[in-house]
């Protein structure tokens, strides 16, 4: 997934984007909105909301010592890597078939985005932007619930009013996930 690692070095030269600005506002907006509609699962809205040239992945972590570091993101192996035509068709098997058994019935989630920071990218109206992310899901009627944590690095491109998710990475703090699948979309 080197798309997403190219854009992140860029980003140290890039310019911040103060919080509290217009742009920083519909940023946060936008990632609140988004984190809304997954949750509420109109994942045919949230698709609107996305770049015909989409790059979406979660590359595995591997746990190093402190000095590797920079080497515990792991892209040639992931949980997810996918682009605009697998997640639409994604989309269309859980919302319009009945063979998504692994999200039928739909887990309940609650997505808290936090953390945010936006840098202008290197093209006219992108924004990279970084922002933790916290999701509780909770399957059938089992009283434990699946905690997932972790970073997302995202390029965000203005779209009229509003913007168009480009680019997501999604960097997990565990190594071993305990949810039994990965279904959702983060």
């Amino acid at each position: 997934m080197s798309e997403v690692k190219e854009e992140a070095a860029p980003a140290l030269r890039s310019t911040r984007v103060p919080v509290g600005s217009a742009v920083y506002d519909a940023v946060v907006e936008f990632l609140y909105e988004e984190a809304c509609m997954l949750d509420e699962i109109r994942l045919k809205d949230w698709a609107l909301t996305l770049a015909d040239d989409l790059v979406y992945a979660a590359p595995l972590r591997q746990t190093r010592p402190f000095a590797q570091q920079a080497d515990s993101v792991i892209r040639t192996m992931q949980h997810y890597h996918d682009d605009y035509r697998s997640i639409m068709g994604r989309i269309m098997r859980l919302t319009e078939t009945k063979s998504a058994w692994a999200e039928d019935p739909p887990s309940r989630t609650r997505r808290l985005v936090s953390n945010v920071r936006v840098r202008t990218g290197n093209n006219p109206g992108e924004f990279l932007v970084r922002s933790n992310l916290l999701i509780t899901r909770s399957r059938f009627n089992f009283d434990e619930f699946d905690l997932i944590s972790g970073e997302r690095h995202d390029v965000l491109r203005q779209s009229g009013e509003s913007f168009k998710l480009a680019r997501r990475e999604i960097l997990l703090d565990q190594a071993v996930l305990g949810t039994p699948n990965l279904a959702i979309f983060l």
